[in-house]
């Protein structure tokens, strides 16, 4: 199952709280859409499947593993 989802999620708060100028909750949400991902690919990497956090467009890539 992809979480892409909940990155997508993530971004759009970051989005917004940058826009409001809410600095210090977009940075908070910067921080955590890396560990979300980082724990993405952990729990997928042991199912056998592969998810990247590509940060320059804010999306998580599956790839299934042989």
């Amino acid at each position: 199952m992809s979480h892409e989802w909940m990155i997508d999620v993530l971004l759009d708060l970051r989005k917004f709280a940058g826009t409001n100028r809410l600095s210090r909750l977009a940075e908070q949400l910067d921080d955590t859409i890396h560990i979300a991902a980082a724990e993405i690919a952990e729990k997928a990497q042991k199912s056998g499947v592969s998810e990247h956090y590509d940060s320059q467009n804010g999306s998580v890539r599956g790839t299934h593993q042989l």
